[in-house]
């Protein structure tokens, strides 16, 4: 019990804010950044290019820096501040900035989209900010409680640079200018709805936080009015939250089907005597993965096994569709399946050509492997003076960095070697050894 109660205070001690906040500073500095006006209209004026631009080229890099340096952050922390003190005058004057800034910048993106020649036929930053779900309420949760102790502590450091990344404002506002600007309406409610998520869970942790960290309170004029405020906190939360988990829950059911129906087709391409040379998936209401096939004709109970076979993945039958190119009645499906033959026996003779010259190289390796303890038991019969034998094959590099091979031969002998003698036993290594490149040495020991 000692450990337990160690580590229970090690950690409250850790975790204690207390001396570490200046609630006040950080509640004048909260108000001195909610107003549309001074540089901030610049830099949102700034912001908003660079992140329309940054959507426009699908550039992350860009969108970020535009996250960085938006200002849109001041009047919703503002907000969350008001609500959490019972300020409704810095939560009217907070709101109503917020309101201008989100106007200004979709009318500034919309023109920017319009007046742009450039078309992305895959635009994904855009594309990724127009279906929200539960994890961008988590993102925009934590973050939020990250800014406002950010602007409480004592020490202020980096955090606030995270959380402007983290929420990205000012990248949703711009995706839903591109919708303004193209009228299509799923990537400006998306994008918008984006922006909302964004900005009420910021406030809601603000608004936390003031509670938590005892800011200040002003008192409301009555008991009913408090309630009220709390009621409709309360309600906006939930009507935000609530569709929010429903697009995490599409969403993942969404990624799982895409992912069994890859795993379907990737582990079955070659089906009886058919092969699914294409598949195409399609999800949301009516999802289906259909399948291309080609080759011979499906019998009536090879395509029950096949669905039975999908449904293993989790592919029910109204959901598999086939879509069949038989040999027999389709040219250009003959030409397909001929062409996918064709090439798998280009590869495969290619693989057999490469293992052919690896066999090679080994023999040849082989072939040149000297018997090292035959040659010196014969060379030691024939010579009694030899005691042992040296033997290695290498290459020798000149001064022009010619290359010659050859092996290298060093007799230990026990005593001295006539140069005749030497020469008989070095023309007899070379025959031996089938090689014109030797070098003979010795070594009386």
């Amino acid at each position: 019990m000692k450990a337990f109660d160690w580590i229970r205070q090690y950690l409250r001690d850790t975790a204690n804010l207390s001396g570490q906040l200046d609630v006040d500073t950080a509640a004048e500095n909260i108000r001195g950044n909610i107003f549309f006006r001074g540089p901030n209209v610049w830099i949102l004026a700034f912001s908003i290019i660079i992140a329309s631009v940054g959507l426009n080229v699908n550039s992350t890099a860009v969108i970020i820096g535009a996250m960085l340096i938006s200002p849109v952050m001041g009047p919703i922390i503002g907000m969350g501040l008001g609500l959490g003190v019972n300020d409704t005058k810095l939560l009217g004057e907070s709101l109503r900035n917020l309101l201008i800034m989100v106007f200004v910048s979709l009318i500034a993106s919309s023109l920017f989209f319009l007046l742009s020649p450039l078309n992305l036929a895959n635009p994904t930053e855009l594309e990724a900010r127009t279906s929200p779900s539960i994890y961008d309420v988590l993102i925009a949760l934590f973050g939020g409680f990250a800014g406002i102790l950010e602007q409480a502590r004592k020490d202020k450091g980096t955090v606030m640079s995270g959380v402007a990344i983290a929420t990205a404002l000012m990248p949703p506002l711009c995706t839903a200018g591109f919708g303004l600007a193209k009228w299509n309406m799923h990537y400006f409610f998306g994008a918008m709805y984006l922006f909302t998520i964004n900005a009420i869970f910021i406030m809601f942790a603000t608004y936390l936080a003031c509670k938590y960290l005892h800011f200040h309170q002003k008192s409301f004029s009555d008991a009913k009015t408090a309630s009220r405020t709390r009621s409709v906190i309360t309600a906006v939360v939930l009507l935000v939250t609530v569709p929010s988990i429903w697009s995490a829950f599409i969403m993942i059911r969404n990624n799982n089907f895409s992912t069994n129906a890859q795993n379907f087709v990737n582990e079955n391409r070659m089906y009886a005597r058919s092969y699914i040379y294409d598949y195409k998936i399609v999800n949301g209401r009516n999802r289906a993965v259909t399948l291309f096939l080609t080759g011979d004709s499906l019998t009536d109970n090879e395509r029950l096994d096949l669905i039975e076979l999908a449904g293993k993945y989790g592919i029910k039958g109204n959901e598999l569709k086939l879509t069949e190119n038989a040999l027999d009645s389709n040219d250009q499906s003959k030409k397909l399946v001929e062409g996918i033959y064709e090439r798998m026996d280009r590869q495969m003779a290619e693989k057999e050509n490469e293992i052919l010259g690896l066999q090679a190289t080994i023999d040849s390796l082989n072939g040149n492997k000297i018997p090292y303890e035959q040659i010196t038991a014969e060379t030691i019969a024939q010579y009694p003076s030899v005691t042992r034998l040296h033997l290695s094959q290498g290459a020798t590099i000149g001064a022009d960095s010619t290359r010659t091979d050859g092996i290298l031969v060093i007799a230990f002998t026990k005593d001295y070697m006539a140069a005749s003698e030497k020469l008989r036993l070095e023309n007899w290594l070379r025959v031996r050894l089938n090689t014109p490149s030797l070098t003979l040495m010795t070594n009386e020991e």
